[in-house]
């Protein structure tokens, strides 16, 4: 110990270079762990933030800084920590020296590495309002530098890896031919097989289709409290807000995201949703949460009107169940069930799809998607008790009508089809 007092000063310049290099890296886990809506907040944040939202907007930039910067502290601590250990091996001091190399090496990787992204990753915004404009003022100051880096940085590519060549975009008829591919030659299982096929579908199934309809959701208006719920979750998962003055709706909260739901102002926690017309795929609405980092989507008609929600967790459900039902999710009911010889009950929210898949029949023309739609589309009207009608190869039966148009109906095959192989 008394020989490390002799190098006082270099110790003291070490220690100053561990706060430099912890700066850096923390300011680096705070920034770049931010998803979409967190970046948000911070644009709209102190001063400090607002730097740090700008920093990003420019992450090769930032990124470059960072990294140069940390290069630099990291390179003159261990070269003073050499030196020390070099000076303390000529004085005698072997051992010492020994374990001053290993302390000087592992205080540099808990307390300038671990210690501090950690912290930063759990307090980003406290982080961010401390290091934003000192931050600011580093990448600054290499703006001059960083054209010659890039430069570097392009050369170094060109001459290790020459024909490097970016992997292009996945696109649907590459997953189809996986799928083509895995049945022929059993190179899948069947399971993964499934998912392929269920990713293919996204972009031909309709947002009307998956969506959870107006009907069925509970919605509210700010400001809202756990009193409001009534003891009830949304089945959804969401609570889903309305404009204060209509019927709208704007935003979402995540309940089952909450560490803790608070008693009073719910709409405090809540998220804006993105708007998806009726007639865009799924796998369209999926790529706008993903670019917007929503988990919710409000499906308008053509008026503008909001006709249902497509969530995040219901086209995870569609591509990982193995038979998904909108049916099954909403009303916790088999969406076909055989009751008899040549008779099923279906709800009126089944979807044609389904019974064309499940049936192994051509699908007629029409607009609707649903037995419902059809059923009404056929008969020109609401659908009464004891109504029938047939639909191609379906011949429909209305069971039970409600004066919103929900139906429960029993379906067979006409006979005709029936009679067929």
């Amino acid at each position: 110990m008394h020989a490390l007092l002799d190098h006082a000063p270099w110790l003291i310049a070490m220690t100053v270079l561990i706060v430099g290099s912890a700066f850096f890296s923390s300011s680096e886990a705070a920034l770049f762990s931010l998803t979409g809506p967190r970046r948000r907040r911070l644009a709209t944040g102190n001063r400090a933030q607002r730097l740090g939202a700008r920093l990003l907007e420019e992450p090769d930039r930032l990124l470059s800084a960072v990294l140069f910067w940390n290069l630099v502290v990291n390179v003159a601590y261990f070269t003073m920590a050499s030196i020390v250990a070099i000076q303390l091996e000529r004085e005698g001091h072997t051992a010492e020296a020994a374990a001053f190399a290993v302390g000087s090496l592992l205080t540099i990787i808990v307390l300038s590495e671990m210690l501090p992204k950690l912290l930063a990753v759990l307090q980003p915004f406290g982080l961010i309002t401390l290091v934003g404009v000192p931050l600011a003022a580093f990448v600054r100051v290499l703006d001059p530098v960083l054209p010659a880096l890039r430069v570097a940085n392009l050369l170094s590519r060109r001459l290790l890896w020459p024909r490097f060549r970016p992997e292009p975009y996945l696109r649907v008829h590459d997953l189809e031919r996986a799928v083509r591919l895995s049945i022929r030659d059993a190179a899948l299982v069947e399971q993964e097989q499934k998912v392929l096929e269920s990713i293919v579908l996204l972009s031909e199934l309709r947002a009307d289709e998956l969506m959870r309809p107006r009907i069925r959701l509970m919605t509210f208006r700010p400001p809202v409290s756990v009193a409001d719920l009534a003891g009830r979750l949304p089945p959804s998962g969401y609570l889903l807000l309305t404009e204060p003055e209509g019927d709208e709706l704007t935003a979402a909260v995540a309940l089952g995201r909450l560490s803790s739901v608070p008693g009073e102002h719910l709409e405090r926690y809540a998220e804006p949703v993105v708007y998806v017309p009726w007639s865009t795929s799924v796998a369209q609405a999926l790529e706008v949460m993903r670019r917007e980092d929503r988990q919710v989507a409000a499906v308008v008609n053509e008026f503008g009107e909001t006709i249902g929600i497509l969530t995040f967790e219901d086209i995870l459900e569609t591509l990982f169940t193995p038979s998904p039902s909108r049916t099954e999710r909403l009303f916790k009911r088999q969406p076909l069930k055989q009751v008899g010889s040549n008779r099923w009950q279906v709800s009126g929210m089944a979807s044609i799809r389904r019974l064309v898949r499940h049936f192994r029949v051509p699908r007629p023309e029409s607009k609707s998607v649903t037995v419902a739609g059809v059923i009404q589309e056929t008969l020109e009207r609401f659908p009464e008790p004891g109504d029938e009608c047939r639909w191609g190869p379906f011949e429909f039966r209305v069971i039970e009508a409600s004066e919103r148009g929900q139906l429960l109906v029993e379906l067979s095959l006409a006979a005709d089809e029936e009679d067929q192989p």
